[in-house]
């Protein structure tokens, strides 16, 4: 009876250490970013580092894909649980059919800009006409750029673009671009600041682009029931609270075992992004998404807008 004793209470303490590692070790979720890690992502990085995510019971693994095209495609596939996008492209692979839901919001304002250099001849918009004009990716940043035009009375026919391949402020430096689209204010600006060769930037809002978030996180359609989705928004929150509230502390967290991200540009670009996080990263504007939706369909960038809940929800 004794030994039958002691091999039940052995049983029970090892069924609840087994509970408990369980618990701690917390439900997975697999978070893709767009790109490699940079300031873009300080909330997710500072909600990691503060342990927000674990007080949630949440392991989230943050990985940076080797093809920033990848992420969301991952997600409608059911391979990753959340991906880092934008909300055009968002749009856009809603179009094509993919079952892809925003359900939070990182950078609640548009970082896309032209830039030009400070001491050039381009003052305005009209000054790019007979201009070569530098681009990375077609499609919406060519939208841009024509709309942008159309405010100075100018066609996409006025100017010479070319494909720069994601070099836009050295394709500027070395003179191969007079101006280029596609150019995140926080950073390409501050890096020809760093060169000693400042630039002046002309935002998209300010010339006919209706205002969107530009970088969003997104799930899988079928996956919105599922609770640790909404522990997640809850702890990015936190993150972001925590960060307004102490940048400098938060940037020693987001330097923290990444000692390659401790240099000037990152540091100007923390500085310059700060302002632009969305505080309540779940809340959905939903006439902003509408008014964007529909600006992309009339620009022919997609064909149709599916009813706002198919694709945009603020989870319960």
């Amino acid at each position: 009876m004794k030994q039958y004793k002691n091999k039940l209470v052995t049983f029970i303490l090892a069924a609840f250490l087994f509970s408990s590692s369980s618990a701690m070790a917390g439900e997975k979720i697999t978070l893709l970013l767009d790109w490699f890690i940079n300031p873009d992502h300080a909330p997710i990085i500072v909600a990691q580092e503060m342990g927000y995510f674990a007080a949630q019971g949440l392991d989230v693994e943050i990985i940076a894909p080797a093809n920033p095209n990848d992420p969301p495609k991952l997600v409608a596939a059911g391979k990753a649980d959340l991906a880092v996008s934008y909300q055009h492209q968002h749009q856009i692979q809603v179009d094509q059919g993919l079952p892809l839901v925003r359900i939070a919001t990182l950078v609640a304002t548009p970082l896309n800009s032209l830039v030009v250099l400070a001491d050039s001849d381009i003052k305005s918009i009209a000054d790019l006409k007979g201009k070569t004009v530098g681009y990375s990716v077609g499609g919406f940043e060519t939208v841009l750029l024509k709309v942008m035009l159309e405010k100075a009375g100018l066609t996409l026919a006025d100017i010479k673009l070319i494909n720069v391949n994601f070099s836009l402020s050295p394709s500027l430096l070395s003179k191969k671009a007079d101006a280029v689209i596609g150019a995140f204010r926080n950073f390409e600006l501050n890096q020809m600041e760093i060169e000693k060769r400042p630039g002046r930037a002309f935002f998209v809002e300010e010339y006919g682009i209706p205002p969107y978030d530009e970088l969003i996180i997104v799930a899988n359609r079928s996956a919105l029931s599922d609770k640790k989705l909404r522990k997640f928004v809850d702890s990015l929150e936190a993150g972001v609270q925590y960060l307004v509230n102490h940048p400098d502390e938060s940037w020693q967290l987001f330097i923290k075992g990444r000692k390659d991200l401790d240099d000037e540009l990152n540091k100007m670009a923390w500085a310059d992004t700060l302002s632009r996080f969305a505080l309540r990263p779940g809340a959905l504007d939903k006439n902003r998404y509408e008014r964007f939706a529909e600006f992309l369909q009339g620009q022919g960038t997609v064909k149709n807008v599916p009813a706002l809940d198919n694709w945009a929800v603020e989870l319960p």
